[in-house]
């Protein structure tokens, strides 16, 4: 534990009040502008999608930029304003498409600030201590998530959803203070000698190559969760009416928060403990859980605790030991950089996976869907475990090496 850590930590507990009390109402919003949840499945999965492409398309850069200049603080700084801004002015959208625009713009500046951070985490604790230290800092991340969901569920019935989306740029000025008041990093040598941006990437080693081919397989299938309550929505509505089925869909994402919180410190605890590539593939195996259990169509208040609770261990797994398994791979002047690919892989698999399951929801069927993304999450989890098999087994990766 360092200032490092707890610094992160807090900011991302209020960032993530911020923009998840928003994202919990986005499905709702869009389904009022468009005309029902079915009729915003693609908008929806389009404005998750792009934003996640559009985040993607900077965090390279990001961390190659943090490697060459050696400074990791700045572009954290700026990236914790621009969501801490824009997503709150979301309340001012008319159309879906606005609410596109500024979420697009609000997740680049989230994009930018994730390889300096994670580098900036990686090289304050011990290798040994990893494991622990990112999970320390997903589980305040998701306690931030969770407080935000809460949030709308109590907000949602009583004031107007824009007035609440205007509300959240309380918690983003906070994020800003704690980050520039707490995280403070000697800066490092810049490296002028830095090779370009595409010799670096090319740089990286053939081991951190094959497990982005497993990471980036997974992202294809790991949609948004935002679709997940999307789906609640959908089921229950005809039952319950819109607005039951909405805070009930609420209290749902809240319990795969919880669970996700929960689960993240545990998860990095055992990462330190066990090898991190099975543990990984668990967290792929349990979407795939989750992406089964919403084939089914009927109301039944068990299948959706079941696929959220589901939701959120695989988030709480996959998140807590990416960061730390990352590092393994990685020399420390590569950090910046390696942990930029690794989230623009990420990030382009989430705009393929969130806009893809929108389209197949809405035009084919949520059967079909959801059935295909449970098969190919479990095969995401074998092609992760046969890319990383350790040097000593004469895998892929030893051969590369030679």
């Amino acid at each position: 534990m360092n200032r490092i850590i707890v610094g992160t930590s807090l900011t991302s507990l209020f960032s993530d009040m911020s923009h998840e009390t928003a994202t919990a109402m986005l499905p709702l919003f869009v389904a009022t502008l468009v005309g029902g949840p079915i009729a915003a499945a693609a908008p929806i999965g389009l404005i998750e999608g792009a934003s996640d492409g559009a985040s993607s398309a900077i965090k390279s850069y990001s961390g190659y930029w943090t490697d060459k200049t050696g400074k990791r603080t700045s572009i954290m700084y700026l990236g914790y304003a621009l969501t801490g801004f824009l997503i709150p002015a979301i309340g001012f959208a008319i159309s879906w498409f606005q609410i596109l625009a500024l979420r697009v713009a609000g997740w680049m500046g989230r994009g930018a600030r994730g390889p300096p951070r994670d580098a900036l985490m990686s090289e304050s604790v011990t290798p040994k201590t990893r494991g622990k230290a990112f999970g320390f800092q997903r589980a305040f991340d998701t306690i931030g998530a969770t407080i935000g969901i809460a949030l709308a569920y109590l907000l949602v019935p009583r004031l107007p959803l824009p007035s609440i989306f205007f509300l959240t740029v309380i918690p983003g000025i906070a994020s800003v203070v704690v980050v520039v008041t707490l995280v403070r990093a000697r800066t490092r040598s810049a490296r002028p000698e830095q090779p370009s941006f595409q010799a670096a990437v090319k740089g990286l080693s053939p081991r951190f190559k094959l497990f982005l081919v497993g990471v980036g397989l997974f992202g294809m299938v790991n949609f948004s969760n935002t679709i997940f309550n999307l789906r609640a929505l959908e089921i229950l509505a005809p039952s319950l009416g819109q607005t039951s089925a909405a805070e009930l869909a609420f209290l749902l994402l809240l319990v795969l928060n919880v669970v996700y919180a929960a689960s993240s410190y545990p998860a990095g605890f055992l990462a330190d403990r066990v090898p991190k590539r099975y543990l990984l593939a668990s967290g792929y195996v349990i979407f795939g859980l989750a992406c089964f259990a919403s084939v089914f169509e009927v109301p039944s208040i068990s299948i959706l605790l079941a696929i959220f609770v589901l939701g959120g261990l695989s988030t709480g797994i996959v998140d807590a030991v990416e960061g730390s398994y990352t590092a393994e791979f990685l020399e420390s002047s590569q950090r910046g950089v390696g942990y930029g690919v690794l989230q623009t892989v990420n990030g382009v698999g989430d705009f393929v996976s969130s806009a893809l399951i929108g389209v197949l929801i809405s035009f084919v069927s949520p059967a079909f869907g959801f059935g295909s993304f449970a098969v190919l999450s479990g095969a995401a989890a074998v092609v992760l475990l046969a890319l990383t098999r350790p040097l000593q087994g004469g895998g892929l990766a030893h051969v590369l090496n030679q």
